[in-house]
């Protein structure tokens, strides 16, 4: 690093020094007043963790070979969660790009990648970072993540990078010493909310405007998902995601590739998928945790926490028709009316799931589905996600019924917020009904290294099973053009809460499940059909009717 050197105001918000002897590679730290060093909010690599210097990237001289990349197609898009630190035993990005031929035999079109940027220690979720623009230097920094984004595109597959402006983790966080990033008139579950209308906000929301879009310029990513934007307040006439998403597209324009946005919302607000003439913030999909929750609550039978909301067929019917169970109607959970009804919207307005990194990681256990209810049900709960009108995301590891659990995991290094975020874990857990002494310390290496995917059991025969099944069904999502993008009203649903039998119709598809504890036998008023795919070899078609076994699927195309 060179001797101090004396910053000036370059424009209203902005302190800048010309350093002749800086360069790709130079180290450097900012001092405010006279105190402590600090990153630069804006660093592109954080080589030595979140208190260390900052270094000087040049993102143009990386040699990109991706030139012939069209981008991703939303709407037809099968996505896939993946987590760097557990998905390969290396954690790097270039282990996990050695693992991209599997995405490919399997069908993904693209992979969303748990946030990277910069936070403590060597493990973690992502969701503390704190440098936002730098690569996590535990999973190979800068160039690390360009050569996976590179290999992606080269294998076809599409890369989304989670992004979290909602919040900054608890160590590293600096940006309050440097400028009014943060807001005492809101309040969030992490504490005070980012300054998005207030006084000098406009470089705020600047910050956040340019961190999403050089991962989509100078990173080469596809698109955004965007964490729990009901945790972002503002009360400006131009909501900050509404500005993000018009320069995302004037982006895409200019690149001549699309880029998309996907929003977390618990909201089950329409007004994020809308566009702006319509009164919209204009992102392009939003998650649907209420499929989840509906899916999830009557295949395991789980009814605490909020689960206490779902649990019927007949809700889980609803939610394969329009993603969301609540749409203005009343909730014992939040004991009052909730959400708003998605008229009009396509089904590519909705990533549905039947398991991501939340709904896996936050159990005590880190339980998958596969590890709660029988395979035959984690079979109907593929076929649900993957044959609906919406666009499916997998979680790493749910096609082959991976034995590994996914935990939450932490590596903070100060003794007294270890302490915090064990005790604040167990808390959070105990309206499940979850005890303390069933959830594993975040902060032991033994949580992480239980949570890695192990890739020897693909030669398992069971494991290979599962993962035949998801490629079978992936297969036919696109054999079907009709599947993808498709038309949410153009979905009847029929049920038997009592027997446990559902069917899902959807143009030349038709797919029949049994929950129930006996076999069923369902009458077909759709004209002659074959059998497209079952889940359970017992399954049969005879004439005009399907008959089966608990625990089963079938799927039925029209001749």
């Amino acid at each position: 690093m060179s001797p101090d050197q004396t910053m000036s105001a370059d424009r209203p918000g902005w302190w800048a020094a010309e350093v002749e002897a800086a360069g790709p590679g130079t180290d450097y730290l900012f001092r405010l007043d006279g105190g402590t060093p600090r990153p630069d909010p804006r660093s592109p690599w954080q080589p030595a963790g979140v208190d260390g210097p900052s270094r000087v990237v040049d993102h143009s001289s990386f040699e990109w070979n991706d030139r012939s990349w069209r981008g991703v197609h939303l709407p037809s898009a099968v996505l896939y969660e993946l987590h760097v630190g557990t998905f390969t035993p290396e954690g790097t990005f270039d282990a996990a790009a050695s693992r991209l031929g599997h995405l490919a035999d399997l069908g993904i079109d693209a992979v969303e990648l748990l946030p990277v940027a910069e936070a403590s220690g060597e493990r973690g979720w992502g969701y503390d970072g704190v440098d936002w623009y730098a690569p996590h230097h535990a999973y190979g920094g800068p160039d690390g993540l360009k050569r996976f984004v590179d290999a992606a595109h080269a294998a076809g597959i599409g890369v989304v990078m989670d992004v979290v402006y909602n919040h900054l983790g608890p160590v590293g966080n600096y940006l309050a010493e440097l400028g009014p990033y943060f807001t005492d008139r809101y309040r969030t579950s992490w504490g005070e909310a980012l300054n998005f209308d207030g006084p000098y906000s406009d470089e705020v929301r600047r910050f956040v405007v340019d961190n999403a879009t050089m991962w989509l310029r100078e990173y080469h990513c596809d698109g955004l998902r965007l964490d729990a934007v009901h945790a972002i307040c503002d009360n400006s006439a131009v909501n900050v995601l509404e500005q993000l998403a018009a320069e995302v597209r004037r982006l895409a324009a200019a690149l001549g590739r699309p880029k998309f946005l996907v929003a977390e919302s618990d909201l089950d607000d329409p007004r994020l998928v809308r566009p702006p003439l319509a009164g919209g913030y204009g992102l392009d999909s939003a998650w649907a945790d209420g499929f989840h929750h509906a899916l999830h609550a009557v295949l395991t039978g789980e009814r605490s926490g909020y689960y206490a909301d779902y649990g019927q067929l007949e809700q889980l019917a609803t939610a394969l028709r329009r993603a969301w169970v609540y749409a203005g109607e009343w909730s014992p959970y939040r004991r009052r009316h909730h959400g708003r009804p998605p008229l009009g919207l396509s089904g590519d307005r909705f990533v549905v799931f039947s398991q991501n990194h939340d709904q896996v990681g936050n159990r005590a256990r880190g339980e998958r589905l596969c590890h709660l209810v029988t395979p035959g049900r984690a079979k109907i709960a593929a076929a649900l996600v993957l044959l609906s009108p919406f666009v499916p995301l997998l979680f790493q590891g749910e096609e082959w019924a991976a034995s590994s659990p996914f935990c939450y995991f932490t590596d903070h290094r100060d003794p007294a917020l270890a302490r915090a975020v064990q005790e604040g874990r167990r808390a959070e857990l105990a309206p499940f009904g979850w005890q303390p002494e069933q959830v594993p310390d975040p902060q032991a290496p033994s949580t992480f290294e239980q949570s890695q995917l192990d890739w020897s059991e693909l030669d398992d025969p069971f494991h290979s099973a599962m993962l035949d099944w998801y490629r079978s069904l992936i297969r036919l999502r696109r054999e079907l053009g009709t599947l993808a993008g498709g038309d949410p009203a153009a979905t009847t649903t029929a049920c038997d809460g009592e027997d446990g039998w559902l069917v899902v119709e959807r143009p030349g598809l038709l797919s029949a499940a049994n929950l129930g504890a006996g076999p069923v036998t369902l009458e077909l008023d759709a004209g002659e059909t074959d059998l497209l795919a079952a889940s359970d070899g017992a399954v049969t078609l005879a004439g005009a009717a399907v008959v089966l076994p608990p625990d089963s699927v079938a799927v039925l195309g029209a001749r």
